[in-house]
Protein backbone atom coordinates (compact mmCIF):
# COMPACT_ATOMS: atom_id res chain seq x y z
CA UNK A 1 0.00 0.00 0.00
CA UNK A 2 2.13 2.99 -1.67
CA UNK A 3 0.09 6.02 0.72
CA UNK A 4 1.10 8.41 3.18
CA UNK A 5 -0.58 7.04 5.76
CA UNK A 6 -3.52 4.38 5.90
CA UNK A 7 -5.42 4.38 8.66
CA UNK A 8 -9.64 3.52 8.58
CA UNK A 9 -10.20 3.16 12.30
CA UNK A 10 -12.65 6.17 12.66
CA UNK A 11 -16.43 6.76 11.40
CA UNK A 12 -14.69 9.93 10.26
CA UNK A 13 -12.17 8.38 7.66
CA UNK A 14 -12.03 10.20 4.41
CA UNK A 15 -14.33 8.74 1.53
CA UNK A 16 -15.63 6.24 4.23
CA UNK A 17 -12.82 4.57 2.64
CA UNK A 18 -9.55 5.56 4.67
CA UNK A 19 -7.20 8.44 5.38
CA UNK A 20 -4.27 8.22 3.00
CA UNK A 21 -2.86 11.75 2.49
CA UNK A 22 -0.53 13.67 4.55
CA UNK A 23 -2.56 13.98 7.84
CA UNK A 24 -5.91 12.05 9.16
CA UNK A 25 -9.75 13.78 9.44
CA UNK A 26 -8.94 13.68 12.85
CA UNK A 27 -5.92 15.95 12.71
CA UNK A 28 -2.82 12.82 13.29
CA UNK A 29 -0.18 13.70 10.69
CA UNK A 30 1.22 10.64 8.82
CA UNK A 31 4.28 10.87 10.56
CA UNK A 32 2.17 10.21 13.87
CA UNK A 33 0.13 7.09 12.18
CA UNK A 34 3.15 5.59 10.98
CA UNK A 35 4.53 5.69 14.80
CA UNK A 36 0.58 4.28 16.13
CA UNK A 37 1.74 1.52 13.65
CA UNK A 38 5.06 0.97 14.80
CA UNK A 39 3.66 0.68 18.47
CA UNK A 40 1.38 -1.82 17.20
CA UNK A 41 3.65 -3.98 15.78
CA UNK A 42 6.11 -3.58 18.68
CA UNK A 43 2.58 -4.49 20.48
CA UNK A 44 2.17 -7.64 18.98
CA UNK A 45 6.02 -8.79 19.85
CA UNK A 46 5.84 -8.14 22.88
CA UNK A 47 2.63 -10.63 22.91
CA UNK A 48 4.42 -12.84 21.18
CA UNK A 49 7.21 -12.86 24.27
CA UNK A 50 4.38 -13.36 27.02
CA UNK A 51 3.96 -17.12 27.91
CA UNK A 52 0.43 -17.68 27.26
CA UNK A 53 0.15 -20.27 29.68
CA UNK A 54 0.56 -18.27 32.96
CA UNK A 55 -1.12 -15.12 34.15
CA UNK A 56 0.51 -12.01 32.36
CA UNK A 57 2.43 -10.00 34.86
CA UNK A 58 1.21 -6.66 36.10
CA UNK A 59 3.78 -4.61 34.57
CA UNK A 60 3.68 -6.56 31.29
CA UNK A 61 -0.66 -5.68 31.15
CA UNK A 62 0.09 -1.98 32.42
CA UNK A 63 2.17 -1.55 29.09
CA UNK A 64 0.39 -3.50 26.90
CA UNK A 65 -3.16 -1.28 28.08
CA UNK A 66 -1.09 1.87 27.41
CA UNK A 67 0.40 0.81 24.47
CA UNK A 68 -3.00 0.37 23.34
CA UNK A 69 -4.71 3.31 24.77
CA UNK A 70 -2.41 5.33 23.43
CA UNK A 71 -3.55 4.13 19.61
CA UNK A 72 -7.19 4.97 19.99
CA UNK A 73 -8.46 8.25 17.73
CA UNK A 74 -8.07 11.64 19.72
CA UNK A 75 -5.82 10.47 22.46
CA UNK A 76 -2.13 11.26 21.49
CA UNK A 77 -0.70 13.35 18.64
CA UNK A 78 2.87 13.91 20.19
CA UNK A 79 5.22 11.95 18.22
CA UNK A 80 7.92 12.37 20.75
CA UNK A 81 5.49 10.67 23.58
CA UNK A 82 4.73 8.07 21.08
CA UNK A 83 8.54 7.25 20.33
CA UNK A 84 9.61 7.24 24.47
CA UNK A 85 5.84 4.43 24.50
CA UNK A 86 7.45 2.30 21.75
CA UNK A 87 10.73 2.42 23.57
CA UNK A 88 8.90 1.27 26.77
CA UNK A 89 7.22 -1.69 24.94
CA UNK A 90 10.61 -2.82 23.53
CA UNK A 91 12.01 -2.71 27.15
CA UNK A 92 9.14 -5.08 28.44
CA UNK A 93 10.32 -7.69 25.78
CA UNK A 94 13.74 -7.40 26.53
CA UNK A 95 13.00 -8.22 29.77
CA UNK A 96 10.78 -11.28 29.28
CA UNK A 97 12.80 -12.28 26.44
CA UNK A 98 16.59 -11.24 27.15
CA UNK A 99 18.38 -13.56 25.10
CA UNK A 100 16.63 -12.39 21.81
CA UNK A 101 17.95 -9.91 20.94
CA UNK A 102 21.65 -11.54 21.93
CA UNK A 103 20.76 -14.77 19.45
CA UNK A 104 23.08 -15.76 16.55
CA UNK A 105 19.89 -17.60 15.22
CA UNK A 106 17.26 -15.84 15.52
CA UNK A 107 13.94 -17.46 14.81
CA UNK A 108 11.92 -14.03 14.86
CA UNK A 109 9.59 -15.57 17.61
CA UNK A 110 9.39 -12.55 18.80
CA UNK A 111 9.68 -10.21 15.89
CA UNK A 112 7.72 -7.13 15.47
CA UNK A 113 5.18 -6.49 12.66
CA UNK A 114 5.06 -4.90 10.28
CA UNK A 115 1.25 -3.11 9.79
CA UNK A 116 1.49 -3.02 6.42
CA UNK A 117 1.20 -6.80 5.69
CA UNK A 118 -2.36 -6.32 7.96
CA UNK A 119 -3.32 -3.11 5.55
CA UNK A 120 -2.13 -5.30 2.38
CA UNK A 121 -4.18 -7.99 3.38
CA UNK A 122 -7.24 -9.54 1.27
CA UNK A 123 -10.29 -7.82 2.26
CA UNK A 124 -11.70 -10.36 4.08
CA UNK A 125 -8.57 -10.89 6.71
CA UNK A 126 -7.86 -7.41 7.09
CA UNK A 127 -11.92 -6.80 8.27
CA UNK A 128 -11.83 -9.38 10.50
CA UNK A 129 -8.27 -8.26 11.99
CA UNK A 130 -9.30 -4.95 12.29
CA UNK A 131 -12.34 -5.64 14.07
CA UNK A 132 -10.35 -7.00 16.71
CA UNK A 133 -7.43 -5.06 16.70
CA UNK A 134 -9.74 -1.97 17.09
CA UNK A 135 -11.83 -3.76 19.69
CA UNK A 136 -9.22 -4.29 21.91
CA UNK A 137 -8.09 -0.50 21.53
CA UNK A 138 -11.28 0.36 22.68
CA UNK A 139 -11.16 -2.57 25.49
CA UNK A 140 -7.81 -1.34 26.72
CA UNK A 141 -9.71 2.54 27.47
CA UNK A 142 -11.96 0.46 29.87
CA UNK A 143 -9.39 -1.83 31.28
CA UNK A 144 -6.63 1.50 32.12
CA UNK A 145 -9.49 2.98 33.80
CA UNK A 146 -10.11 0.12 36.06
CA UNK A 147 -6.42 -0.56 36.89
CA UNK A 148 -6.25 3.49 37.74
CA UNK A 149 -8.76 2.42 40.52
CA UNK A 150 -7.05 -0.65 41.51
CA UNK A 151 -8.71 -3.16 39.57
CA UNK A 152 -7.42 -5.70 37.42
CA UNK A 153 -8.70 -9.16 35.65
CA UNK A 154 -6.16 -12.11 34.87
CA UNK A 155 -8.35 -13.15 32.00
CA UNK A 156 -9.24 -10.00 30.85
CA UNK A 157 -5.21 -8.93 30.46
CA UNK A 158 -4.33 -12.37 28.83
CA UNK A 159 -6.84 -11.69 26.63
CA UNK A 160 -4.80 -8.79 24.77
CA UNK A 161 -1.84 -11.06 24.49
CA UNK A 162 -4.27 -13.32 22.61
CA UNK A 163 -5.72 -11.25 20.42
CA UNK A 164 -2.75 -9.36 19.31
CA UNK A 165 -1.20 -12.56 18.35
CA UNK A 166 -3.83 -13.95 16.08
CA UNK A 167 -3.76 -10.12 14.79
CA UNK A 168 -0.27 -10.81 14.09
CA UNK A 169 -0.47 -14.18 12.61
CA UNK A 170 -3.78 -16.05 12.34
CA UNK A 171 -4.94 -16.86 9.02
CA UNK A 172 -7.43 -18.82 9.26
CA UNK A 173 -10.81 -17.05 9.01
CA UNK A 174 -12.97 -19.08 11.28
CA UNK A 175 -10.81 -18.68 14.20
CA UNK A 176 -10.55 -14.79 13.04
CA UNK A 177 -14.05 -14.58 13.40
CA UNK A 178 -14.27 -16.81 16.85
CA UNK A 179 -11.81 -14.30 18.14
CA UNK A 180 -13.89 -11.48 17.11
CA UNK A 181 -16.78 -13.00 18.94
CA UNK A 182 -14.20 -13.52 21.70
CA UNK A 183 -13.71 -9.59 21.81
CA UNK A 184 -17.05 -8.76 23.07
CA UNK A 185 -17.30 -11.31 25.50
CA UNK A 186 -14.17 -10.14 27.32
CA UNK A 187 -15.39 -6.96 26.78
CA UNK A 188 -18.13 -7.36 28.61
CA UNK A 189 -15.79 -8.61 31.30
CA UNK A 190 -14.33 -5.58 31.19
CA UNK A 191 -16.88 -3.25 31.74
CA UNK A 192 -18.33 -4.77 34.21
CA UNK A 193 -15.07 -4.83 36.02
CA UNK A 194 -14.67 -0.82 35.39
CA UNK A 195 -18.36 -0.82 36.57
CA UNK A 196 -17.61 -2.85 39.73
CA UNK A 197 -14.37 -0.41 40.22
CA UNK A 198 -17.01 2.93 39.65
CA UNK A 199 -18.93 1.72 42.31
CA UNK A 200 -16.75 0.60 44.71
CA UNK A 201 -14.56 3.63 44.74
CA UNK A 202 -17.18 6.21 44.56
CA UNK A 203 -20.94 5.27 45.70
CA UNK A 204 -24.02 3.90 43.47
CA UNK A 205 -24.82 6.67 40.42
CA UNK A 206 -27.99 8.31 41.45
CA UNK A 207 -30.32 10.52 39.15
CA UNK A 208 -29.21 13.99 39.38
CA UNK A 209 -29.73 16.92 37.59
CA UNK A 210 -27.26 19.26 36.20
CA UNK A 211 -26.89 22.71 35.32
CA UNK A 212 -25.31 24.05 32.38
CA UNK A 213 -24.88 27.73 34.14
CA UNK A 214 -21.05 28.84 34.94
CA UNK A 215 -20.82 30.82 37.36
CA UNK A 216 -18.87 34.35 37.56
CA UNK A 217 -15.40 33.64 38.92
CA UNK A 218 -12.45 31.31 38.04
CA UNK A 219 -13.20 27.41 36.72
CA UNK A 220 -11.66 24.92 35.00
CA UNK A 221 -13.36 22.57 32.56
CA UNK A 222 -12.12 18.48 32.91
CA UNK A 223 -13.12 16.58 29.98
CA UNK A 224 -12.38 12.83 28.80
CA UNK A 225 -13.53 9.79 30.99
CA UNK A 226 -11.38 9.43 33.67
CA UNK A 227 -12.81 9.51 37.00
CA UNK A 228 -9.81 9.60 39.14
CA UNK A 229 -8.53 12.40 37.87
CA UNK A 230 -11.73 14.62 38.55
CA UNK A 231 -11.62 13.30 42.11
CA UNK A 232 -8.02 14.50 42.45
CA UNK A 233 -8.02 17.44 41.17
CA UNK A 234 -11.50 18.44 43.31
CA UNK A 235 -8.85 17.44 46.25
CA UNK A 236 -6.68 19.80 44.96
CA UNK A 237 -8.37 22.99 44.33
CA UNK A 238 -10.84 22.46 47.34
CA UNK A 239 -10.79 26.15 49.52
CA UNK A 240 -9.27 27.97 46.64
CA UNK A 241 -12.21 29.69 45.14
CA UNK A 242 -12.23 27.90 41.52
CA UNK A 243 -15.28 25.85 40.42
CA UNK A 244 -14.97 22.60 38.19
CA UNK A 245 -17.21 21.88 35.14
CA UNK A 246 -17.62 18.82 33.66
CA UNK A 247 -17.44 18.35 29.59
CA UNK A 248 -18.49 15.32 27.55
CA UNK A 249 -18.00 12.39 28.58
CA UNK A 250 -17.15 13.18 32.45
CA UNK A 251 -21.02 14.71 32.65
CA UNK A 252 -22.04 11.29 34.36
CA UNK A 253 -19.51 12.36 37.34
CA UNK A 254 -22.13 14.56 38.94
CA UNK A 255 -24.19 11.07 39.86
CA UNK A 256 -21.31 9.33 41.92
CA UNK A 257 -22.36 10.17 45.77
CA UNK A 258 -18.17 10.02 46.53
CA UNK A 259 -17.75 13.33 43.98
CA UNK A 260 -20.93 14.91 44.47
CA UNK A 261 -19.77 15.94 48.10
CA UNK A 262 -17.48 18.60 46.68
CA UNK A 263 -19.42 21.82 46.65
CA UNK A 264 -17.16 23.38 43.81
CA UNK A 265 -18.39 20.42 41.25
CA UNK A 266 -20.96 23.02 39.88
CA UNK A 267 -22.07 21.97 36.77
CA UNK A 268 -21.80 20.57 32.99
CA UNK A 269 -19.90 22.88 30.19
CA UNK A 270 -20.53 22.67 26.62
CA UNK A 271 -21.53 19.45 24.37
CA UNK A 272 -19.80 16.26 22.65
CA UNK A 273 -15.66 16.51 21.73
CA UNK A 274 -16.64 17.57 17.95
CA UNK A 275 -17.49 21.13 19.17
CA UNK A 276 -14.50 21.87 21.24
CA UNK A 277 -12.83 23.85 18.69
CA UNK A 278 -16.00 26.04 18.95
CA UNK A 279 -17.11 25.66 22.51
CA UNK A 280 -13.13 26.72 23.55
CA UNK A 281 -12.68 29.18 21.75
CA UNK A 282 -11.84 32.30 23.77
CA UNK A 283 -12.71 30.12 26.86
CA UNK A 284 -12.11 32.27 30.18
CA UNK A 285 -10.05 28.85 31.63
CA UNK A 286 -8.10 26.09 31.15
CA UNK A 287 -9.29 22.88 30.07
CA UNK A 288 -7.86 19.33 31.38
CA UNK A 289 -8.06 16.41 29.01
CA UNK A 290 -8.00 13.08 30.80
CA UNK A 291 -8.48 10.41 28.13
CA UNK A 292 -9.56 10.76 24.36
CA UNK A 293 -11.78 12.92 23.24
CA UNK A 294 -9.17 15.71 22.15
CA UNK A 295 -9.36 17.58 18.91
CA UNK A 296 -6.56 19.47 18.23
CA UNK A 297 -6.90 22.62 19.96
CA UNK A 298 -6.90 26.19 17.91
CA UNK A 299 -4.15 28.33 19.13
CA UNK A 300 -6.75 30.88 20.14
CA UNK A 301 -6.78 28.02 23.72
CA UNK A 302 -3.81 25.94 23.15
CA UNK A 303 -2.13 27.70 25.78
CA UNK A 304 -5.08 26.91 28.13
CA UNK A 305 -4.89 23.51 27.30
CA UNK A 306 -3.57 20.64 29.97
CA UNK A 307 -3.05 16.75 29.02
CA UNK A 308 -2.66 13.46 31.10
CA UNK A 309 -2.65 10.52 31.19
CA UNK A 310 -2.23 8.42 28.14
CA UNK A 311 -3.18 12.24 26.41
CA UNK A 312 -0.69 14.32 24.56
CA UNK A 313 -0.26 16.97 22.35
CA UNK A 314 2.44 19.11 21.00
CA UNK A 315 3.09 21.63 23.22
CA UNK A 316 0.81 21.58 25.30
CA UNK A 317 1.35 20.65 29.04
CA UNK A 318 1.54 17.50 30.12
CA UNK A 319 0.59 16.61 33.70
CA UNK A 320 2.75 13.57 34.83
CA UNK A 321 1.94 10.40 37.13
CA UNK A 322 2.75 12.70 40.37
CA UNK A 323 -1.01 14.54 39.70
CA UNK A 324 0.21 17.55 40.80
CA UNK A 325 -2.59 19.83 39.03
CA UNK A 326 -0.85 23.19 40.06
CA UNK A 327 -0.28 24.51 36.64
CA UNK A 328 -3.98 24.32 36.30
CA UNK A 329 -4.97 25.91 39.15
CA UNK A 330 -2.56 28.91 38.43
CA UNK A 331 -3.76 29.39 34.76
CA UNK A 332 -7.39 29.50 36.19
CA UNK A 333 -6.36 31.94 38.40
CA UNK A 334 -4.83 33.84 36.12
CA UNK A 335 -7.61 33.58 33.99
CA UNK A 336 -9.97 34.32 36.31
CA UNK A 337 -13.36 33.01 34.61
CA UNK A 338 -16.44 34.57 33.81
CA UNK A 339 -17.13 38.51 35.51
CA UNK A 340 -20.84 37.61 35.63
CA UNK A 341 -22.62 34.22 35.36
CA UNK A 342 -23.16 32.46 32.19
CA UNK A 343 -26.78 31.09 31.58
CA UNK A 344 -25.51 28.44 28.78
CA UNK A 345 -27.99 26.07 26.78
CA UNK A 346 -27.70 22.19 25.32
CA UNK A 347 -28.01 22.11 21.59
CA UNK A 348 -32.11 22.28 21.96
CA UNK A 349 -32.17 25.36 24.43
CA UNK A 350 -32.44 23.25 27.74
CA UNK A 351 -30.55 24.59 30.33
CA UNK A 352 -30.25 21.49 32.69
CA UNK A 353 -29.65 17.83 32.05
CA UNK A 354 -30.30 14.61 34.48
CA UNK A 355 -27.69 12.16 34.44
CA UNK A 356 -27.60 8.64 36.84
CA UNK A 357 -29.72 5.91 35.91
CA UNK A 358 -27.45 3.57 36.01
CA UNK A 359 -28.94 -0.20 36.17
CA UNK A 360 -29.05 -0.01 40.04
CA UNK A 361 -31.37 3.19 39.96
CA UNK A 362 -33.59 1.86 36.86
CA UNK A 363 -33.84 -1.01 38.43
CA UNK A 364 -34.54 0.00 41.88
CA UNK A 365 -38.14 0.96 39.89
CA UNK A 366 -38.11 -2.16 38.15
CA UNK A 367 -41.85 -2.97 39.73
CA UNK A 368 -43.15 0.11 38.32
CA UNK A 369 -41.71 -0.50 34.60
CA UNK A 370 -42.63 -3.94 34.92
CA UNK A 371 -46.66 -3.01 35.74
CA UNK A 372 -46.09 0.18 32.92
CA UNK A 373 -44.95 -2.74 30.03
CA UNK A 374 -47.89 -5.06 31.22
CA UNK A 375 -50.37 -2.60 31.33
CA UNK A 376 -49.53 -0.48 27.93
CA UNK A 377 -48.47 2.38 29.29
CA UNK A 378 -44.71 1.51 28.27
CA UNK A 379 -45.16 0.23 24.31
CA UNK A 380 -41.24 0.17 23.77
CA UNK A 381 -38.13 0.90 24.76
CA UNK A 382 -35.19 2.27 22.60
CA UNK A 383 -31.61 2.53 23.79
CA UNK A 384 -29.89 5.40 21.56
CA UNK A 385 -26.79 5.63 22.30
CA UNK A 386 -23.01 5.62 21.10
CA UNK A 387 -20.32 8.55 20.36
CA UNK A 388 -21.31 11.91 18.51
CA UNK A 389 -19.12 12.98 15.76
CA UNK A 390 -18.73 15.44 12.97
CA UNK A 391 -20.47 14.09 9.96
CA UNK A 392 -23.35 15.42 8.79
CA UNK A 393 -26.09 12.97 9.28
CA UNK A 394 -26.10 13.14 13.14
CA UNK A 395 -29.34 15.47 13.54
CA UNK A 396 -30.80 11.29 12.85
CA UNK A 397 -30.44 10.94 16.46
CA UNK A 398 -32.23 14.34 17.21
CA UNK A 399 -34.87 13.94 15.28
CA UNK A 400 -35.66 10.06 16.06
CA UNK A 401 -35.51 10.99 19.91
CA UNK A 402 -38.32 13.77 19.19
CA UNK A 403 -40.35 11.08 16.84
CA UNK A 404 -40.67 8.46 19.37
CA UNK A 405 -44.32 7.53 20.66
CA UNK A 406 -45.28 9.22 23.80
CA UNK A 407 -45.57 6.19 25.57
CA UNK A 408 -41.77 4.64 24.79
CA UNK A 409 -39.12 4.96 26.92
CA UNK A 410 -35.29 5.88 25.71
CA UNK A 411 -32.16 4.79 27.42
CA UNK A 412 -28.95 6.70 26.34
CA UNK A 413 -25.34 7.09 27.03
CA UNK A 414 -22.04 7.90 26.17
CA UNK A 415 -21.96 11.27 24.04
CA UNK A 416 -24.08 10.83 21.52
CA UNK A 417 -26.75 11.71 24.27
CA UNK A 418 -25.62 15.78 23.73
CA UNK A 419 -27.81 15.37 21.07
CA UNK A 420 -31.14 15.54 22.59
CA UNK A 421 -30.37 14.87 26.29
CA UNK A 422 -31.63 18.88 27.22
CA UNK A 423 -35.00 18.22 25.83
CA UNK A 424 -38.16 17.50 27.77
CA UNK A 425 -39.52 14.28 26.86
CA UNK A 426 -42.14 14.09 30.23
CA UNK A 427 -42.62 10.81 32.14
CA UNK A 428 -44.29 8.18 32.45
CA UNK A 429 -45.49 6.38 35.63
CA UNK A 430 -43.21 9.16 38.26
CA UNK A 431 -40.21 8.32 35.82
CA UNK A 432 -38.48 10.43 32.99
CA UNK A 433 -39.58 8.65 29.06
CA UNK A 434 -35.48 10.05 28.74
CA UNK A 435 -32.89 8.39 31.02
CA UNK A 436 -28.87 8.75 30.50
CA UNK A 437 -27.52 5.42 32.10
CA UNK A 438 -23.76 7.23 31.88
CA UNK A 439 -20.89 6.70 29.81
CA UNK A 440 -19.85 4.71 26.89
CA UNK A 441 -18.42 2.21 28.96
CA UNK A 442 -21.57 1.98 31.21
CA UNK A 443 -23.05 0.16 28.48
CA UNK A 444 -23.07 -2.78 30.57
CA UNK A 445 -25.35 -0.87 32.80
CA UNK A 446 -27.90 -1.14 29.97
CA UNK A 447 -26.90 -4.42 29.44
CA UNK A 448 -27.96 -5.46 33.00
CA UNK A 449 -31.31 -3.59 32.31
CA UNK A 450 -32.11 -5.64 29.36
CA UNK A 451 -30.99 -9.00 30.95
CA UNK A 452 -33.30 -8.08 34.09
CA UNK A 453 -36.54 -7.41 32.02
CA UNK A 454 -35.85 -10.48 30.13
CA UNK A 455 -35.78 -12.76 32.75
CA UNK A 456 -39.12 -10.78 34.13
CA UNK A 457 -40.69 -11.40 31.74
CA UNK A 458 -39.68 -14.90 30.55
CA UNK A 459 -38.36 -13.97 27.40
CA UNK A 460 -35.10 -13.73 25.33
CA UNK A 461 -33.56 -10.04 25.16
CA UNK A 462 -34.53 -10.15 21.62
CA UNK A 463 -38.18 -11.29 22.18
CA UNK A 464 -38.36 -7.59 24.47
CA UNK A 465 -39.91 -4.27 23.39
CA UNK A 466 -36.15 -3.57 23.12
CA UNK A 467 -34.73 -2.06 20.16
CA UNK A 468 -30.89 -0.39 19.54
CA UNK A 469 -30.51 2.20 17.66
CA UNK A 470 -26.79 3.05 18.06
CA UNK A 471 -24.01 6.24 16.65
CA UNK A 472 -20.04 5.31 16.75
CA UNK A 473 -17.20 7.15 15.99
CA UNK A 474 -14.18 5.09 17.79
CA UNK A 475 -12.80 1.89 18.85
CA UNK A 476 -14.28 2.18 22.12
CA UNK A 477 -18.02 1.98 20.49
CA UNK A 478 -16.15 -0.81 18.36
CA UNK A 479 -16.09 -3.00 21.14
CA UNK A 480 -18.86 -2.12 22.71
CA UNK A 481 -20.43 -3.23 19.23
CA UNK A 482 -18.90 -6.83 19.24
CA UNK A 483 -19.84 -7.09 23.06
CA UNK A 484 -23.81 -6.58 22.01
CA UNK A 485 -23.07 -8.95 18.92
CA UNK A 486 -21.31 -11.71 21.49
CA UNK A 487 -24.85 -11.86 23.50
CA UNK A 488 -26.68 -12.49 20.16
CA UNK A 489 -28.71 -9.17 20.05
CA UNK A 490 -30.14 -8.84 16.72
CA UNK A 491 -31.64 -6.03 14.65
CA UNK A 492 -29.63 -3.10 15.81
CA UNK A 493 -29.23 -0.18 13.78
CA UNK A 494 -25.95 1.66 13.31
CA UNK A 495 -24.77 4.88 11.97
CA UNK A 496 -24.32 7.29 10.29
CA UNK A 497 -22.73 5.53 8.51
CA UNK A 498 -20.93 2.07 8.81
CA UNK A 499 -17.31 0.99 9.26
CA UNK A 500 -15.19 1.54 6.68
CA UNK A 501 -13.08 -1.68 7.89
CA UNK A 502 -16.50 -3.90 7.30
CA UNK A 503 -15.58 -5.65 3.75
CA UNK A 504 -18.80 -6.67 1.97
CA UNK A 505 -18.15 -10.47 3.15
CA UNK A 506 -18.13 -9.76 6.62
CA UNK A 507 -20.88 -6.91 6.50
CA UNK A 508 -23.16 -9.48 4.70
CA UNK A 509 -21.81 -12.34 7.81
CA UNK A 510 -23.34 -9.68 10.49
CA UNK A 511 -26.50 -8.94 8.55
CA UNK A 512 -27.34 -12.69 8.05
CA UNK A 513 -26.54 -13.48 11.24
CA UNK A 514 -27.33 -10.66 13.62
CA UNK A 515 -29.49 -8.54 11.37
CA UNK A 516 -27.51 -5.28 12.03
CA UNK A 517 -28.10 -2.86 9.17
CA UNK A 518 -27.58 1.16 9.11
CA UNK A 519 -29.97 3.89 9.99
CA UNK A 520 -32.50 5.29 7.20
CA UNK A 521 -35.33 7.72 8.03
CA UNK A 522 -36.35 8.13 12.22
CA UNK A 523 -39.91 7.37 10.87
CA UNK A 524 -38.94 4.09 8.91
CA UNK A 525 -36.54 3.09 11.73
CA UNK A 526 -39.24 4.00 14.85
CA UNK A 527 -42.33 2.16 12.88
CA UNK A 528 -39.36 -0.60 11.38
CA UNK A 529 -38.06 -1.38 15.14
CA UNK A 530 -41.79 -1.54 16.90
CA UNK A 531 -43.43 -3.99 14.49
CA UNK A 532 -40.14 -6.12 14.76
CA UNK A 533 -40.27 -7.11 17.95
CA UNK A 534 -42.31 -9.64 19.55
CA UNK A 535 -44.28 -8.12 22.50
Amino acid sequence: MDKNMFCFQCEQTIGCSGCTGNSGVCGKTADTAKLQDELTGALIGLARAVDSTTAVSKKTSQVIIEGLFTTVTNVNFDNASIENMIQKVRAEKERLAPDCSKCQSPCGKTDEYDMQQLWNADEDTRSLKSLILFGIRGMAAYAYHAAVLGHEDDEVNLFFCEALFKIGYEENTEALLSTVLKVGEINLKCMALLDKANTETYGTPEPTEVTLTVEKGPFIVVTGHDLKDLQLLLEQTSGKGINIYTHGEMLPAHAYPFLKKFPHLKGNFGTAWQNQQKEFDHLPAPILYTTNCLMPPKNSYADRVFTTEMVAFPGTVHIDEKKDFTPVIEKALELGGYKEDQILTGINGGTKVTTGFGHAAILSHADTVIKAVKSGDISHFFLVAGCDGAKPGRNYYTEFVKQTPSDSVILTLACGKFRFNDLDLGEIGGLPRLMDIGQCNDAYGAIQVAVALADAFECSVNELPLSFVLSWYEQKAVCILLTLLHLGIKNIRLGPSLPAFLSPNILNFLVENYGIGPITTPEEDIKTLQSGCVQ
